[in-house]
């Protein structure tokens, strides 16, 4: 279901668990609140190129880059960035990488105050409050580029499918280049699907329900083997504080 305010956003989660929105809804919903929100578009789309390999693959592979931010919001007022810490996940939520305190080079404070993020992170939190009203918020951030060659496919969850550990999860396209898949599954907790999408426009958004439903996606595949191909994700999580 294709849905263009935060209201029908929020019935359409707390109904399904899930939700896609097109890049044109977040678009318009986006500049609805704020004229000037994707102001830096250009910059936040070109802030994924030079990011560092991920080096804690357990699978061995080569293919992720990304960088990590955490920050923390009330119910109201500024979302604050906090200080760069480890990224981790128990084994019981990432059977792949879990169980190890994860170091990631720290997305640019310039970028987290950028008006592209900041009204990203601002719609997202008054969504997840609506659903989880008063809440106070632990927010992490990840920047993700996953590459697909001739070697070797992309796999944007090695991890298969999963659920993350949180109460609520953003997926939002950055860029796709010169690649083929990529589809999101979205499954109930007996791993049943339930829908599935392919993310294939700018600003397209999955949000989905963590505690409700696990989600995967499908490797991605060079199609043009002259060139280089990658995925290029935004995903934010949202936890709310005890």
């Amino acid at each position: 279901m294709q849905l263009d305010d935060t209201v029908s956003l929020s019935e359409n989660i707390a109904s399904e668990g899930f939700s896609f929105v097109s890049g044109q809804q977040v678009k318009a919903l986006l500049q609805q609140r704020d004229p000037d929100a994707l102001a830096d578009w250009e910059s936040f789309d070109a802030s994924w190129d030079g990011m560092p390999l991920d080096e804690y693959m357990a699978d061995g592979g080569r293919y992720r880059r990304r960088r990590f931010a955490t920050l923390s919001a009330g119910p109201d007022g500024p979302v604050t960035l906090e200080p760069p810490q480890p990224h981790y996940q128990s084994r019981e939520y990432n059977s792949l990488n879990g169980g190890v305190a994860r170091v990631y080079e720290p997305i640019p404070a310039s970028l987290m105050r950028g008006s592209t993020m900041q009204s990203v992170l601002s719609v997202c939190r008054d969504l997840f409050n609506s659903l989880r009203p008063g809440a106070r918020w632990h927010i992490e951030v990840h920047q993700f580029r996953i590459e697909a060659n001739q070697q070797e496919r992309g796999q944007p969850a090695p991890e298969g499918i999963h659920r993350d550990g949180v109460d609520y999860v953003l997926v939002m396209m950055v860029k796709r280049v010169n690649i083929s898949s990529g589809t999101t599954t979205l499954h109930n907790l007996d791993r049943v699907m339930l829908d599935s999408f392919t993310l294939t426009n700018p600003m397209d958004w999955a949000l989905v329900d963590d505690r409700r439903c696990m989600h995967g996606v499908t490797p991605v595949e060079q199609i043009d083997t002259s060139q280089v191909a990658y995925r290029d994700v935004l995903v934010v999580t949202f936890t709310k504080k005890i």
